[in-house]
């Protein structure tokens, strides 16, 4: 369970990392996401998901 948390936490610092460096970047990124169909989002969401669970099983000694 305390893996979740650390890997919780390792999400807060990265997102904030990235706010606190490129905050005009993040805006602009934000603003272009709005105008992306939903379905082009989700297949984004969902190689980013499958990417971080194949790095994951990896990295755990899978």
């Amino acid at each position: 369970m305390s893996d979740l948390w650390a890997a919780l936490c390792l999400v807060f610092v990265i997102e904030g990392l990235i706010l606190f460096a490129a905050p005009d970047a993040w805006k602009r990124n934000a603003a272009r996401m709005l105008g992306m169909p939903s379905t082009l989002l989700r297949r984004i969401g969902a190689g980013v998901l499958a990417v971080g669970l194949v790095a994951l099983y990896l990295v755990r000694g899978g």
